[in-house]
């Protein structure tokens, strides 16, 4: 087992080293925009002009193997980042940081080269962040790049106990001092003594294991896995009790990634054709089963923001148009989500009936499904149809392409999101098919694909400041084909007036009311542009056994993200209650 991957790619976050061992300076929830303190004793501290942070320390907060954490840890992570170019954080900071350094044991200043009103977002948990490292231990090390920090001490509530060499399973054990922890200072005792990473392959593996009670918890779950695990388990449920049962609270948005490189994605009309050319409703009912929740704009559909941006938004949505032959055409279906509701409910679910209950779950309004639009759009630019109504180029050659995905036992919603979006194509006439490869986004990120099923849109999902997904939107991140993108903007997608949004939202503080109203602005910009066809939040079917515990985060309770890959994993475990049953 290899610790140093939280500090040197390639990166595992799903064996409980970022939910249990390491630790950071803050974390915020998805679901409900808590903060919480945990390294640090309360939230970063800029000066006017954001060149300067500081942060306190949290004190009494100690290493597993008894020493005390300060802010020589924090400096040392820094500093080492800075000093090995291959590590995780090591660009971002030596872009930023002119200096790091203490004025006590529990006081650290950034002293940075530039402004930046975002800084400490590097050392805020949403999924994972720059997670602080041992000095007492990594400054004795000759290469810190190559050390494998096995056993790690940990600066989490557990310890590593045990593991498989070759990676199926990983065993923690509760801190006997686990007070001396962020977690236990902030939430309590952990219940479990001991938690168990198990890596159980297939879907249908996992439901056996859970229907055994073997299994507490898993996630990737299909609908087909769940609706067999609900018939053989009276103990198991999700995040809902009833359709869609998923949880939507995760801050990321699958759809379609468009190369805005490659001919004919460059042109926006053609981009807006592919978008009316897909009828959502019956989409979804194939690829989800019904339980998904809409996404027009690229933003993730979570609670908090239908507030922050979607209810605002909704007029301006109604009222938008596309110039289609001189007529102004509204590409907006605010119903989307009440027709999907309806098909799901004739499927035999229970779905509730007022709109406003049926827009908490499954979202608003999406895109008309209109061929006939689509089709003007396109002869505009000089595509045409051949005598069997197949589309070809303006150069008169077939228009072909391929719609890339993750494997269907990676990711199997959207791998099977890209077959059927891939038909609707072919219904309109396009050459489309689809291929899945487990190096997607390696793929992507070279630009050597044509479009893909993928989720470049991640946000706080809690917090409404949306710097933190559109900085990388920045033309100053673009990449040409054949040079490696960043992996938050694989479309090489670029806007002057985008870059200016997020200029200014660079300028502005992190919690200032303002933020929202430029995020509101960037929506309409990418709307009007649509780089990518945003389509449904991120469906998490993340089923739960409660024979031995019970009060897992749920929709009638929702205290936290159920997700147990994420680093807030963490604040879950103190809440969780046995149930005494052997």
């Amino acid at each position: 087992m290899c610790i140093r991957d939280r500090w040197v790619p390639p990166v595992h976050w799903t064996d409980g080293t970022q939910q249990v061992c390491t630790d950071t300076l803050w974390y915020v929830g998805q679901l409900d925009g808590s903060w919480f303190n945990a390294l640090a004793a309360e939230k970063p501290i800029y000066n006017d002009d954001f060149t300067k942070m500081t942060v306190k320390l949290r004190k009494g907060i100690y290493w597993s193997d008894g020493v005390e954490f300060t802010a020589d840890d924090v400096i040392y992570t820094v500093k080492c980042q800075m000093d090995h170019p291959g590590m995780l954080y090591s660009a971002f900071f030596n872009t930023f940081v002119e200096d790091v350094y203490k004025t006590d044991d529990y006081t650290v200043v950034f002293k940075l080269k530039k402004p930046n009103s975002r800084f400490h977002v590097q050392f805020v948990v949403r999924w994972s962040a720059c997670y602080i490292m041992p000095k007492h231990i990594f400054e004795k090390v000759e290469d810190p790049m190559a050390y494998d920090f096995n056993p790690p001490v940990s600066l989490g509530p557990y310890v590593l106990e045990s593991y498989d060499p070759a990676g199926y399973w990983t065993l923690w054990k509760k801190r006997e001092d686990w007070q001396r922890t962020s977690v236990g200072m902030v939430y309590g005792e952990p219940k479990p003594k001991y938690l168990l990473w198990v890596h159980y392959g297939p879907i249908s593996k996992q439901v056996m294991a859970m229907s055994r009670h073997e299994l507490d918890l898993s996630q990737l779950f299909s609908p087909e896995g769940w609706e067999s695990l609900r018939k053989k388990d009276p103990y198991a449920r999700a995040w809902y009790k009833d359709f869609p049962w998923a949880c939507f609270g995760d801050p990321a948005a699958p759809g379609v990634t468009l190369n805005n490189d490659v001919y004919p994605f460059n042109i926006r009309d053609v981009r807006w054709a592919l978008a009316l050319t897909i009828d959502i409703v019956p989409t979804l009912m194939r690829a989800y089963s019904g339980a998904a929740r809409i996404t027009a704009l690229p933003n993730t559909p979570t609670r908090l923001y239908f507030d922050w941006y979607y209810k605002p938004l909704e007029d301006w949505l109604r009222n938008f148009t596309i110039n289609v032959d001189g007529e102004q055409f509204k590409p907006y279906d605010p119903d989307a989500s009440i027709k999907l509701a309806e098909e799901s409910r004739k499927k035999g679910y229970k779905v509730p009936s007022e709109p406003e209950k049926i827009r908490e779950i499954f979202g608003y309004g999406w895109w008309k499904y209109a061929p006939e639009v689509a089709e003007k759009l396109l002869e505009k630019h000089g595509f045409r149809r051949d005598k069997n109504g197949k589309w070809l180029l303006p150069d008169g050659k077939p228009w072909k392409f391929t719609i890339l995905t993750q494997p269907p036992d990676i990711w199997p919603l959207q791998a099977r999101l890209g077959v059927v979006i891939a038909q609707q194509w072919r219904k309109f006439g396009i050459d489309v098919r689809t291929e899945a490869n487990k190096m997607c986004w390696t793929i992507q990120n070279r630009g050597d694909y044509d479009a893909a099923i993928t989720w470049p849109v991640e946000t706080w999902g809690g917090h409404p400041d949306l710097y933190r997904f559109l900085e990388y939107w920045h033309s100053v991140y673009y990449r040409p084909i054949g040079e490696i993108a960043n992996s938050r903007n694989p479309t090489r997608y670029k806007s002057k007036e985008l870059d200016r949004v997020i200029e200014e939202m660079k300028m502005t503080p992190w919690e200032s009311p303002k933020n929202i109203e430029l995020g509101r602005e960037a929506m309409k910009i990418m709307i009007k542009d649509m780089p990518l066809i945003t389509m449904v939040g991120q469906n998490q079917l993340v089923p739960v056994d409660e024979y031995y515990w019970t009060n897992f985060p749920s929709a009638e309770n929702p205290y936290a993200y159920p997700l147990p890959s994420g680093g807030n994993y963490r604040v879950v475990l103190p809440r969780l209650e046995p149930t005494g049953r052997r």
